[in-house]
């Protein structure tokens, strides 16, 4: 497969500047959730605003992962693998149509099935290796968005 044979070609470095940008990705998911519980009053809801809006984003680029690797599949990409691409930002763009806390708990159910779909597909196209961490990224995205959900419907 295309894509096996490109990441095969994949030096350290480029792995190090992976790690790095995902793991680096989760400061405003966790910022933003601790920000949640110590800010008082109107700006703990600006925050639960800008934690939608990162999560929305974070979901758009999910599904657009999916576009990418359908091109580089070809004519033997599935036509779900184009639909799928789709779903992540319709998910995050209704979770920013939503008060806040409704949109973090359409959030945390959108960043679940971007996990369980990318469970299914990733193998596929070879991007297996890469399912670990995104356990751990979606991980840590839903618990801070859990845990933010919890302070707003809190309060």
């Amino acid at each position: 497969m295309r894509s096996q044979a490109i990441l095969n070609r994949m030096n350290v470095q480029l792995e190090k500047t992976i790690l790095w940008l995902g793991y680096g990705g989760l400061v405003p998911f966790v910022g933003l959730a601790l920000l949640i519980w110590l800010v008082p009053g109107r700006q703990e809801a600006a925050m639960a605003l800008g934690l939608v809006a990162y999560g929305a984003l974070i979901a758009s680029f999910l599904g657009g992962v999916h576009w990418g690797t359908g091109f580089l599949m070809g004519e033997a990409a599935p036509r779900m693998q184009f639909v799928w691409g789709v779903v992540p930002s319709l998910g995050g763009w209704l979770a920013m149509l939503l008060p806040a806390r409704m949109g973090l708990v359409v959030l945390i159910m959108v960043l679940l099935g971007c996990y369980a779909v990318d469970r299914m597909t990733y193998p596929a196209v070879g991007l297996g290796r890469w399912l670990p961490m995104r356990l751990q990224l979606t991980t840590v995205a839903v618990l801070s968005c859990a845990l933010a959900a919890l302070r707003v419907w809190t309060q």
